[in-house]
């Protein structure tokens, strides 16, 4: 059992800091200071913070080489559990002290964090960063579809943005490359109906950065998971717990658009409609059902094959 708990509020210049029952202390954001702090603190204790995008990465990967315990913490779940609480006022020194708290609380059903190679970091951010200009290039060409440019502009600039989404693939498929367990992973899910180079991609970096017990523990990860909302004799509506990555479960659902309109897996997701789901409700359960195979296929040496999800016939 862990003798001391440390809850960190991360910004990004600084961080403010709960030990125990002392008052909060900040420190620069920093490789210089934040080395300078863990240094003073005791080898048993856990370090807990919020996923703040890119911010919290250097105190996590700099207590890690510590060996100190480290939580990364789901900014929601710390929300909501300060409103359980009762709190009626926001700060960094309160968000720290908070952070402390549901540590101490729950760090025996929360899985420490574990630092990734610098080529999984680099896939990483490069995915996001690829998905990020994938959305602002919709939403240049969905702003200006009503409007009569002059020129080549609008053309020119969708060019560009094309061509720089093409860069980022090419990098994207070098930095797999130069991994062979990630290579050919790769190459085995991209034998799944409906998953191409991009999920693919998405997969190989999650998969190969957090090892997931079952499939079970990915799906629930991805968000796509359904939540139960009964009470008594009412079955409440279901809906999904959206509590992983959104580009995963984007992703997920487009391949499952994809694999329901191919002639391999067109019959699951009829199958699936027969019984009465909508078509979201279809497309959801069927990515649901890729995500379980990619589990499958990334833990074993075999290829996708599609009679494995074909409906039993009686």
């Amino acid at each position: 059992m862990q003798t001391s708990f440390i809850g960190v509020d991360v910004s990004k210049s600084q961080l403010v800091i709960s030990v125990d029952d002392q008052p909060p202390l900040s420190v620069a954001n920093d490789m210089a200071h934040i080395t300078h702090w863990l240094a003073a603190m005791p080898r048993d204790c856990c370090i807990a913070m919020e996923s703040t995008g890119r911010y919290h990465l250097l105190l996590a990967q700099l207590a890690s080489q510590a060996g100190l315990v480290v939580y990364v913490l789901n900014a929601r779940d710390v929300y909501f559990y300060a409103k359980a609480l009762g709190a009626r006022a926001k700060s960094d020194a309160l968000d720290c002290a908070v952070i402390r708290r549901y540590v101490q609380e729950h760090y025996q059903s929360l899985y420490p964090w574990q630092p990734s190679t610098e080529l999984q970091q680099q896939l990483h951010a490069l995915l996001r960063r690829r998905a990020q200009v994938s959305a602002h290039q919709a939403a240049i060409k969905q702003t200006l579809k009503d409007i009569s440019l002059p020129g080549q502009q609008l053309a020119s600039l969708m060019q560009s943005l094309k061509d720089l989404l093409e860069a980022m693939d090419r990098q994207v498929i070098d930095l797999i490359a130069k991994d062979d367990v990630m290579q050919q992973g790769c190459t085995r899910l991209q034998t799944i109906t409906g998953i191409g180079p991009q999920t693919g991609a998405l997969l190989t970096e999650l998969l190969s950065r957090l090892h997931f017990t079952n499939s079970d523990a990915l799906v629930a990860y991805s968000g796509l998971d359904p939540r139960a909302n009964d009470s008594g004799t009412k079955r409440g509506r279901r809906r999904l717990s959206k509590r992983g990555p959104a580009l995963l479960r984007r992703q997920m659902y487009l391949a499952a658009f994809a694999a329901s309109h191919s002639k391999a897996l067109k019959p699951v997701y009829a199958h699936i409609r027969a019984k009465g789901f909508s078509t979201t409700e279809s497309l959801v359960i069927l990515a649901r059902k890729l995500l379980r195979v990619a589990f499958a296929i990334w833990r074993g040496q075999t290829a996708f094959n599609p009679e494995q999800l074909l409906p039993k016939v009686a």
